[in-house]
């Protein structure tokens, strides 16, 4: 993780700024005060985070997975998990779990746990963790599914827009081999088309992400 620097003020939201800015359109599934509350808990949370190998604040990446999550008719507990969903595995482990469901209720912290690889520091070896979240994650709920789906989403348009940014130094930001995140990846989307209802579009997305992810790590 890095530090931010003095680009911090660029990314400081008050929650003013968020509720007159980002909270102005009409949203009718998304409870706006619970999802505001969120967002400024997210913000606070991840504000010294980065996405892995950029100077990109890490909180664009939640907002981008809580977008998915609204635009493809998900509810307000499944926006608040988008926003949410690293929290445990990066910002606090088990503390920062009482504290969501505290804050935001059982059913947020039941989707954000079921998204979250490990609570443990330090993280286990990269392949253990992703085998064993793709074992678990076939009898989770659908709407753990389905956050699960729109984070991975995200993350796989990301790798391949930065691939075209950055070429092949792209890979060097895992702990595994180009073949490997592509197994990881290829096998999320075997889970998700078999055990997730619905999304038909979402599902097709993610298909041809992982079609161009495999093209491009060859």
């Amino acid at each position: 993780m890095h530090s931010l620097t003095n680009q911090t003020d660029l990314f400081s939201f008050s929650p003013n700024f968020v509720k007159k800015k980002i909270l102005k359109f009409n949203m009718p599934k998304i409870n706006q005060p619970k999802y505001l509350s969120a967002l400024n808990f997210a913000l606070k949370l991840h504000s010294k985070q980065m996405r892995k190998g950029t100077q990109i604040p890490y909180f664009f990446h939640l907002s981008s997975v809580s977008n998915h999550v609204i635009e493809n008719n998900g509810n307000t507990d499944e926006a608040i998990a988008g926003l949410l969903h690293d929290a445990v595995e990066d910002q606090g482990g088990e503390k920062t779990l009482r504290l969501i469901k505290k804050k935001f209720g059982t059913k947020v912290a039941r989707i954000v746990e079921d998204c979250t690889d490990t609570k443990i520091e330090p993280k286990p070896p990269w392949f253990e963790r992703k085998q064993q979240y793709i074992l678990n994650l076939k009898n989770k709920p659908q709407s753990s599914l389905f956050v699960s789906m729109c984070d991975k989403t995200h993350n796989a348009s990301c790798i391949i827009n930065d691939y075209y940014r950055v070429g092949k130094k792209i890979w060097n930001r895992f702990t595994a081999s180009p073949k490997q995140v592509c197994w990881y990846y290829e096998s999320l989307g075997k889970c998700y088309y078999k055990h997730l209802k619905g999304h038909k579009v979402l599902k097709q997305n993610f298909k041809k992400l992982v079609s161009e992810m495999k093209r491009v790590a060859k």
